[in-house]
């Protein structure tokens, strides 16, 4: 859920990189802060688990534009892909407003890729929301690798809610932006259509 600052004239929004573990959400979004100016970036915050960490930041993008003259400052957060940290996901993804599901294009990772989309489905339901009503792209991240499966076998398995879809490959930045403005600007028209 968004939150309006009125002192500084800013929309906080609140964007979520989720995923299996190991399948690309912590390489998408230390991209985005290495490509991010200095001037509009907060510090790379993170949380160490015992195999995954947690990471995020928040930016104040330059070409959104505003919203009844209030700028927008994104807040990006990753969640860790192992199962034994739901409820680290669970406390992740409360009050979010959009999200990246970063799905691992290798073969021998559609279970899991699967397994992850129906966790985030039940956690956001948890809460009280919808996965289908939430701003949600599809990042397939790793098309680089030669077990890549095809983008059509990957839409059928995952992309059941018809959402932007992009093909990534996040440790040479393919794909991460292109992700990212399409659930940013997704964020902005459910905002731009509410009460500021």
């Amino acid at each position: 859920m968004a939150y309006v600052n009125p002192h500084t004239k800013e929309i906080h929004c609140k964007v979520v990189y989720y995923g299996p573990s190991l399948g690309g959400k912590t390489t998408n979004l230390q991209w985005v802060y290495q490509q991010t100016s200095a001037m509009n970036r907060s510090e790379l915050y993170s949380l160490p688990t015992d195999t995954e960490r947690t990471l995020f930041f928040d930016f104040l993008p330059l070409n959104i534009g505003d919203i009844r003259g209030f700028k927008t400052r994104f807040h990006l957060y990753t969640v860790p892909g192992q199962v034994i940290y739901n409820a680290t996901r669970k406390l992740i993804i409360k009050g979010l407003d959009g999200a990246i599901f970063v799905a691992d294009s290798q073969a021998e990772r559609m279970e899991e890729n699967e397994d992850s989309l129906r966790n985030f489905e039940k956690n956001l339901s948890i809460q009280g929301c919808d996965i289908s009503e939430i701003p949600l792209v599809i990042q397939y991240n790793k098309r680089d690798l030669p077990n890549a499966l095809s983008i059509s076998e990957l839409r059928t398995r995952l992309n059941r809610f018809n959402v932007p879809d992009f093909e990534g490959t996040a440790s040479e930045g393919r794909g991460v932006f292109d992700a990212l403005k399409s659930v940013s600007k997704a964020i902005i028209t459910v905002l731009k259509g509410g009460e500021i």
